[in-house]
């Protein structure tokens, strides 16, 4: 054992010089938001502590948030606790206290342009219409040069009003259909930490068998 141990205080010393990635899932904090498509960015948070073995549990800056390794790598998962529409405030404060690169930061929510249940991983862009993402950018004085997973959550049907559909809870299909998209995006993670965020894009963004037949 005390010949492991400089090689083990040497990785340690290592993984502490390293800026951790900082992985923010969106939504509402409050038992009633729970389980509804504007909270999937927590879900995905929430599969990823589950799986890594991370507790989200203590309370900075706004936010819930837990810090572990993924592999050999440092991260923080984070589920700020504002409410959507001022979720700038917790990522701001988090990215600017643990000096987190931009490029380090991946911002999870719900999108309605994607079909359900589809996953689109890319390393910047705008806020295309979310409150959470427009007060992100805000905060982080309107840098849009950060890496987001956006979860399909399709489009409202008929005359349901987007709002109403956002805070809806999703069927016992439909939560089948996205566990499945939950361990994928967990997938995506572990690549991105290990192999690079380009990988993980090729990843999450190349169709799968099933979905190339479908279209």
């Amino acid at each position: 054992m005390g010949a492991n141990a400089p090689g083990c205080k040497a990785a340690a010393a290592a993984a502490g010089s390293q800026k951790p990635w900082l992985f923010v899932g969106l939504g509402n904090p409050g038992r009633m938001y729970k389980g509804t498509r504007h909270n999937i960015g927590f879900e995905m948070i929430d599969a990823i502590a589950e799986a890594e073995g991370i507790s989200v549990s203590s309370k900075q800056f706004k936010a819930m948030v837990g810090k572990g390794l993924i592999g050999d790598v440092p991260v923080m998962l984070a589920k700020p606790q504002t409410f959507m529409n001022a979720s700038g405030e917790s990522v701001g404060q988090l990215v600017s206290y643990f000096k987190i690169p931009l490029d380090q930061l991946v911002v999870i929510y719900d999108d309605l342009d994607l079909p359900f249940a589809k996953l689109r991983l890319l390393p910047k862009g705008g806020h295309g219409g979310h409150n959470g993402m427009r007060s992100i950018i805000d905060h982080l004085k309107q840098s849009r040069d950060f890496p987001r997973l956006r979860i399909g959550i399709g489009r409202p049907p008929g005359d349901t009003g987007v709002i109403s559909f956002v805070l809806r809870s999703f069927t016992k299909q439909e939560q089948e259909e996205l566990d499945f998209t939950l361990r994928r995006g967990l997938q995506a993670v572990r690549i991105i930490l290990q192999e690079g965020f380009n990988k993980g894009a090729t990843f999450v963004n190349t169709p799968q068998p099933s979905e190339t037949l479908s279209t």
